[in-house]
C-alpha cells in the first residue's frame, strides 16, 4: 500500500514521462512501506561478515559448471567478479561496450586505494577505516556494509600484490601509503598518479586467463538496453551489437551490473564520455528501486572549465592535496599572476577554516569551500572560477626529483591540457561532478529488490552514504568483486538452476528495445541528442549541483519535464539502427538520463536537510557547514518506479557502533 503525498507549498508537482514521450499525468511522490535490509546478521559488528559467509548457502563444484551467470560491466567491480565467478567455476557471460575490458573507466581512478593494514603504524585499524568511512558519509551509510569493506580492504592488498601490481614502495622494498581527504592516517595504497589503472589491469589479467580456460564468453562493444525479468527472478539482459547494430538476447540464472556511476547526466563530469545510466535504470523500471539519486559527488581538485566546447571535465587526483597547499588572494578581485601575491595576502582558506584536517579535508566539505571562496569574488583564472593549488612549499621541502616521482604523471596531464608547468606556478582548479553515491538499493548480500538481480561497484548505493572519502571507490568495487559478490551470490543460486525462461518475457523486453530505437529513429527532428544533453546538464548543475534549494529544484521540476517533451518531438537521430550509430547510442542513453534527473531532483527536494554531498542552503549551520536533520532524514531514500509518479520507500539507518553527530573538521 502507499499513500499519495500532494504537492504542498513546499512540494513541486512532477509527472512521469514514457519511452515515447507522452506526459502520465501524477503527483510529487507517492509514499510506500518501509523497506528492510534482512540478510545482514546480528550480533557483534565484528562477526557478522564471518556469520553470513557461513550460513550462506554453497553449491556443489559440480553443480556450479549447470549455472550461468551474466555480468555486465568489465571495471574494477565487474572484471573482478567475473574472473572470481569464473574461477571458482560458473559459466559466466560477459558484456561490455568498450573495444576491450582494461577501456573500463576504472582505469582513470589516479589517487588510490584505502586499506587498513597499518603499515605506518599511525594508528589506523579497521574500525578506524570504518569510522572515518561512516563519518566521511555524514552518517548516511549502513553500519555493517561499510565495517565489512573495512575488513575486506586488507584482504585486496595481497591480491593485488600476488597479482603483481606495481605498488609505490619506500626506500626498504615495503609498500608505502600516503593520506587523502576524510583521514589522518596514511593508509592509502597507490601506484603514482595511475592507481585505477594498474588495478584494473590486474584484474584484467585475471579476467584473460578464465577466457582462455572457457569459463568466461566475453562480449566487447555490446551495450545492455533491457533486463529480462521472468517469473519475479532476473533471468537476463537484451543488448544491442554496437557495430552491427544487432539485437541480441542472452539469458541465465543470475544477472550482475557493475555499469559504474551515472555522473554524465550533468553533462560536464569526470567521467568518460560513454558513461551513462541505462543499465540501472531498465532494472530500475523493471523494479529495482533505485537509492538516494541526488547523493552526488562534487571533487574539489578538478582543472576549471575553459570553454563552451568541452564535453568532459579532467579530474586532478586527490592525491595532490597530500602536498599541494590550496589558497585564494585575501582580497575580492585581485588578478595579479599567484607569483607577485606575497604569502601575507594569501588566504590559505582550507587550513585556516579546518586546522585538523587542513587540505585534506573530505570533498564535499573542499568543494563548497571552494564554491564560497569564489562566490565571495576571491576566485582566480577565467570568470573567477578556480583556486590554487600550490606545489612551492613542497618543492622546497622534499625537492623536485621527490616531487616528481610521486605525481610526475599528472603534472605532466595538467601542462599537456593548460599550457602551464606546476612546478613554477600553481595549479588552478575547482570542484566538478565525480562520483554517484546513489545507485541501486541493494541488501547485505548485494541483491537488489529483483531476486536474482545483483548490483555491485558504483552501481549500488551501499557503502559510502551522503559522501564517499577519496580512495575509496577502488576499495570498495574490488571487494564486492572478488570477496563479496562471490559468496553471496552463491547463496541465491544454491537454489538454481531456474529453468526454463519464459518466452513472452524474453519477446516483451526485446520489443521493448525496439520500439524505443524505433521511436529515437522515427522522430526526425533538427536537434541533436548531445545539445539536448548539453542543456539537461546545464539544469542539472545551476539547480541540483552543489547547492540546492526549494526554488531551484522546483524550477528544474518545471524544466526538465519541458525539455523531455522537446526532445521526444525534435531529436535528431540519423543512421540506422542495423549498423554502427553511435548517435543512436547517446540518444538512448539521454532519453534516460532524463527520467533519472527528474527522480534526483524530486529526492533531492523531498529530503530538506543537508548531508554530505546534499548541500540544501536552506539547511546550513551558523558556519555554513551542512546541517543534518537525523530525527527527520535518518534514513536510505529507495524510490520504486510507478507510472503515476515515484514511490518513497524508507530504510531506516540505526547506529550502534558510530554515534551520529555533527561533522567537524576543525
Amino acid at each position: 500500500m502507499s499513500k499519495r503525498n500532494k504537492p504542498t507549498d513546499e512540494q513541486s508537482t512532477s509527472a512521469t514521462v514514457t519511452d515515447e514521450g507522452a506526459r502520465v499525468p501524477g503527483t510529487f511522490y507517492a509514499e510506500g512501506e518501509p523497506i528492510r535490509d534482512t540478510k545482514a546478521p546480528e550480533g557483534p559488528i565484528e562477526d557478522r561478515w564471518e556469520k553470513r559467509k557461513f550460513s550462506a548457502k554453497l553449491v556443489n563444484p559440480a553443480n556450479k559448471r549447470k549455472l550461468h551467470v551474466i555480468v555486465v560491466g568489465t571495471g574494477l567491480a565487474g572484471g573482478s567478479a567475473a574472473a572470481t565467478l569464473g574461477e571458482l567455476g560458473y559459466n559466466v557471460t560477459s558484456f561490455c561496450y568498450q573495444d576491450s575490458p582494461r577501456r573500463a573507466h576504472s582505469i582513470a581512478a589516479q589517487g588510490g586505494i584505502n586499506a587498513a593494514k597499518n603499515y605506518r603504524g599511525d594508528g589506523d585499524s579497521i574500525y578506524r577505516l570504518f569510522y572515518d568511512t561512516v563519518k566521511g558519509g555524514d552518517f548516511r551509510a549502513r553500519e555493517s556494509n561499510v565495517y565489512r569493506l573495512a575488513q575486506v580492504s586488507v584482504n585486496i592488498i595481497d591480491q593485488a600484490v600476488a597479482q603483481g601490481v606495481p605498488f609505490a614502495r619506500e626506500y626498504g622494498g615495503l609498500l608505502d601509503t600516503r593520506s587523502f581527504g576524510g583521514a589522518q592516517v596514511s593508509r592509502t595504497f597507490y601506484a603514482r598518479g595511475q592507481t585505477g589503472q594498474q588495478l584494473l589491469l590486474g584484474a584484467y589479467q585475471a579476467l584473460e586467463r578464465q577466457i582462455a580456460a572457457g569459463t568466461v564468453k566475453m562480449n566487447t562493444r555490446h551495450e545492455m538496453l533491457e533486463l529480462i525479468v521472468s517469473d519475479g527472478r532476473a533471468r537476463g539482459v537484451i543488448v544491442r551489437d554496437m557495430v552491427t547494430g544487432e539485437i541480441e538476447r542472452h539469458v541465465a540464472d543470475a544477472v550482475v551490473l557493475a555499469t559504474g556511476g551515472y555522473g554524465n547526466v550533468f553533462f560536464l563530469s569526470t567521467n568518460a564520455k560513454g558513461c551513462n545510466t541505462t543499465a540501472i535504470w531498465r532494472a530500475h523500471r523493471r523494479g529495482a528501486m533505485f537509492a538516494n539519486p541526488c547523493y552526488t559527488q562534487i571533487h574539489p581538485t578538478c582543472i576549471p572549465v575553459s570553454g563552451d566546447y568541452q564535453s568532459k571535465l579532467t579530474l586532478m587526483s586527490e592525491s595532490l592535496r597530500n602536498d599541494g597547499r590550496v589558497w585564494v588572494p585575501v582580497k575580492a578581485g585581485d588578478a595579479r599572476p599567484a607569483s607577485e601575491i606575497p604569502e601575507e595576502e594569501r588566504d590559505y582558506y582550507l587550513e585556516r577554516i579546518y586546522p585538523a584536517f587542513g587540505n585534506l579535508v573530505p570533498r564535499d566539505i573542499a568543494s563548497r569551500a571552494a564554491k564560497n571562496v569564489c562566490d565571495e569574488g576571491r576566485g582566480v583564472g577565467p570568470g573567477g572560477l578556480g583556486v590554487y593549488l600550490d606545489f612551492a612549499d613542497a618543492i622546497r621541502r622534499l625537492g623536485r626529483d621527490a616531487v616528481e616521482k610521486k605525481y610526475g604523471n599528472l603534472f605532466e596531464m595538467y601542462e599537456r591540457i593548460t599550457g602551464e608547468d606546476p612546478y613554477t606556478q600553481p595549479m588552478r582548479i575547482y570542484p566538478a561532478v565525480h562520483y554517484t553515491m546513489g545507485g541501486l538499493w541493494v541488501d547485505y548480500d548485494l541483491q537488489s529488490t529483483i531476486p536474482g538481480l545483483f548490483v555491485i561497484g558504483e552501481a549500488n548505493f551501499s557503502d559510502h552514504g551522503a559522501n564517499r572519502l577519496g580512495a575509496s571507490a577502488l576499495m570498495q568495487g574490488l571487494a564486492d568483486g572478488y570477496f563479496v559478490l562471490p559468496t553471496t551470490i552463491g547463496d541465491y543460486l544454491a537454489d538454481g538452476p531456474y529453468g526454463e525462461v519464459d518466452d513472452e518475457a524474453v519477446a516483451e523486453a526485446e520489443t521493448a528495445v525496439r520500439n524505443k530505437i524505433d521511436k529515437l529513429l522515427s522522430v526526425n527532428g533538427t536537434r541533436t541528442a548531445d545539445s539536448y544533453h548539453r542543456e539537461l546538464g546545464r539544469i542539472m548543475w545551476d539547480y541540483c549541483g552543489m547547492e540546492r534549494t526549494e526554488e531551484s529544484l522546483r524550477k528544474a521540476l518545471d524544466r526538465i519535464p519541458e525539455l523531455r517533451e522537446e526532445f521526444w518531438k525534435n531529436v535528431k537521430v540519423s543512421g540506422q539502427a542495423e549498423e554502427l550509430n553511435q548517435a543512436l547510442e547517446r540518444a538512448g542513453r539521454v532519453a534516460d538520463f532524463f527520467d533519472l534527473a527528474e527522480l534526483m531532483c524530486i529526492d533531492a527536494l523531498h529530503r530538506t536537510e543537508s548531508c554530505g554531498g546534499h548541500f540544501r542552503a536552506e539547511s546550513q549551520d551558523a558556519d555554513g557547514e551542512a546541517l543534518r536533520d537525523d530525527e527527520n532524514f535518518a534514513y536510505v531514500a529507495a524510490w520504486e518506479y510507478g507510472e503515476q509518479g515515484p514511490i518513497l520507500h524508507k530504510e531506516a539507518l540505526d547506529y550502534e557502533y558510530v554515534k551520529m553527530s555533527q561533522r567537524s573538521y576543525k
